[in-house]
């Protein structure tokens, strides 16, 4: 593993994303947290709606534009196009800089934006250079550091933006787009192999991306997998903070503490996953770790219903319990199959496309990810709505994962 990260050919594009990632999350969430302490501390009804608007930006780049970012990265140098993205992205933060400097929210939600079109467009590249720059035996454990580091980013871009003081996001988050850019500098080139001229048109990409994903069988269902894995994710980790206070009386301490659990747990899960393959692309594994995330998750339901809420818990209390650590080991066996579970889907998708359309797959995946993310957000917070407690609903979703057990077992062992 420490071979492969200081390797050129794999370091600079892990540092590379990695600090994206982290920059997404660091100015989301501050942002975030201005409008609820500050903007609309007076409003939370106001500051909840705007945290699910900023959300809804963020990923409505990758529903728009996911298929024509898989066809510049099919028909370009993935390492050029990584390099000018990371360009975008420091005068995406100076103007991120602004935008908090000027607590203007529409600035503001217009840079997150922008961030989700940096993120949408660097999405195909990071997976489609890998066959590129990895031998076969290293394909797996690369893309497992890929999606296990992206999990970790996600949880100190949070940590960092709800921590920062609000005059220092701006520049922190300015030099981490600097030192984003410098990494992709030292990113061997990654010429394409497609020759089909670039359709520029987002919707007749997109209807072409996805046409070719479902026309294959490996690849659509991979695609489905993967991207029910990315919503149950979503659904985790936005009920963490109401699961944590609401039903186990807990701190936001406790809610990081579960963020936490998951992010490192999914982490560790998408970096072991290649030494328990031996290195080789298979999903004999993913059924398996689907079983165990249900059962982790049936068992996280009845730990949950025997934790007393009776008082006040912060994270040295919930944790001198029993019953914490036993939640806090569902929630991270959950996770550390979740990543077993997932990796191997890349893997599916990376080898099972053509090169010459690799990046149009993933961004069919992308295009898929987004739309259910958004609707599993939806449908969840529907049910709560109407009465449906927070750990009913992570147990049902987490459940869901048995209809997809007969899927797996159609790909190839």
């Amino acid at each position: 593993m420490l071979a492969l990260l200081s390797a050129r050919r794999f370091g600079p594009l892990f540092a590379t994303q990695f600090l994206g990632a982290f920059n997404d999350n660091l100015f989301k969430t501050a942002f975030i947290f201005l409008v609820a302490f500050q903007l609309r501390a007076g409003d939370p009804a106001g500051a909840a709606t705007l945290a699910v608007v900023a959300t809804g930006v963020f990923i409505l780049p990758f529903l728009l534009f996911s298929g024509l970012s898989g066809e510049i990265s099919d028909a370009r140098d993935k390492a050029v196009i990584a390099r000018l993205v990371k360009g975008a992205e420091i005068a995406f933060m100076a103007l991120g800089a602004i935008a908090l400097a000027l607590e203007s929210e529409v600035f503001a939600l217009g840079v997150i934006f922008l961030m989700g079109v940096h993120s949408t467009v660097f999405g195909p590249v990071k997976y489609a250079i890998l066959p590129q720059h990895l031998a076969a035996n290293e394909l797996l454990l690369g893309t497992g550091l890929v999606e296990g580091a992206t999990f970790v980013a996600i949880l100190l871009g949070q940590i960092a933006g709800g921590l920062l003081p609000i005059a220092l996001v701006g520049p922190v988050a300015l030099g981490v787009a600097i030192t984003g850019w410098l990494a992709s500098r030292l990113i061997p080139p990654a010429p394409p192999s497609s020759t089909i001229p670039i359709d520029w048109n987002p919707v007749s990409a997109s209807r072409r991306a996805l046409g070719e994903a479902f026309a294959s069988r490996e690849l659509r269902i991979a695609t489905i997998c993967i991207s029910w894995f990315w919503a149950l994710g979503a659904v985790y980790t936005t009920q963490f903070v109401p699961l944590a206070k609401n039903d186990l009386g807990g701190t936001e301490g406790v809610a990081t503490l579960f963020l936490a659990a998951f992010s490192i747990g999914v982490a560790s899960g998408s970096a072991g996953v290649s030494r328990l393959l031996g290195g080789r692309i298979s999903t004999r594994l993913s059924p398996w770790a689907g079983l165990i995330m249900a059962l982790a998750g049936l068992d996280l339901f009845f730990a949950e219903r025997h934790f007393s809420a009776a008082i006040t818990t912060d994270v040295g209390t919930f944790l001198s319990d029993p019953r914490g650590w036993r939640i806090l080991a569902d929630l991270t066996i959950l996770a550390v199959a979740g990543g077993i579970f997932s990796v191997p889907l890349y893997g599916v998708l990376q080898t099972a496309s053509d090169p010459a359309g690799r990046a149009r797959a993933i961004a069919a995946n992308n295009i898929v990810n987004a739309g259910f993310q958004v609707a599993a957000v939806l449908a969840i917070g529907a049910a709560i709505t109407r009465g449906a407690s927070v750990p009913a609903v992570l147990l049902g979703a987490g459940l869901t994962v048995v209809l997809l057990i007969p899927l797996l077992r159609k790909l190839p062992r």
